[in-house]
């Protein structure tokens, strides 16, 4: 949601898709999901600049692979975010831009080595695909449901990307956001969301 609030323009491609492949007479269902391409680049845009966790899980080997310089009991721990912004891999590496994964077959689980956030092989995490669909609902569910915008006074230049460090990595400084129906007031009846009006949310993801 930060990246879509600093670049308005991907926020309106993104609602452009939304409309032509849901309408503005009903909610996304999860079934839509595999039919809207740019959410799904705009979601492994997001893995690769701003992956779940900085470094992967520690691994060590348990004996000497072949033609490599690492002893047996070598602990490895790679930089996941290095890989993913390589610039003698990615164009423009740190530019938010999810039309690099559009007509590509590039993808984020765990088979192309240029970008890993959630691993590979056996080490691959575990809830990879439960979070790939709770992801890409949530926020085509957001975007589609509601106008979203920065308070009165704020520009996309003002939207900062700060991150805090844990076991995950997430925004240091909440994001404001300004939230208004941009559907039919039955839509939202239906759908059990009456309440839903025009509120002002921090947001910590």
């Amino acid at each position: 949601m930060t990246e879509l609030l600093r670049h308005p323009n991907i926020m309106e491609r993104l609602q452009s898709e939304l409309d032509d492949v849901i309408g503005k007479e009903r909610m996304v269902e999860e079934p839509d999901l595999r039919n809207l391409e740019y959410l799904q680049a705009v979601v492994k845009e997001t893995l690769r600049l701003h992956p779940p966790a900085m470094l992967g899980v520690p691994h060590s080997t348990t004996e000497a692979p072949k033609d490599t310089i690492s002893p047996a009991n070598t602990r490895v721990i790679v930089n996941v975010h290095a890989i993913s912004t390589d610039p003698k891999v990615w164009e423009n590496p740190l530019k938010f831009d999810p039309s690099r994964f559009l007509n590509s077959r590039m993808d984020v689980k765990g088979q192309h080595y240029e970008i890993l956030p959630f691993s590979s092989g056996r080490r691959l995490c575990p809830g990879m695909n439960l979070a790939l669909v709770s992801v890409a609902y949530t926020l085509a569910q957001l975007v589609h449901a509601c106008s979203i915008s920065l308070p009165e006074g704020l520009t996309p230049l003002d939207v900062d990307v700060e991150q805090r460090f844990g076991i995950t990595v997430g925004k240091r400084n909440p994001l404001n956001l300004l939230l208004t129906r941009r559907l039919p007031s039955d839509v939202y009846h239906k759908a059990g969301l009456n309440g839903i009006g025009q509120s002002r949310i921090p947001v910590d993801t």
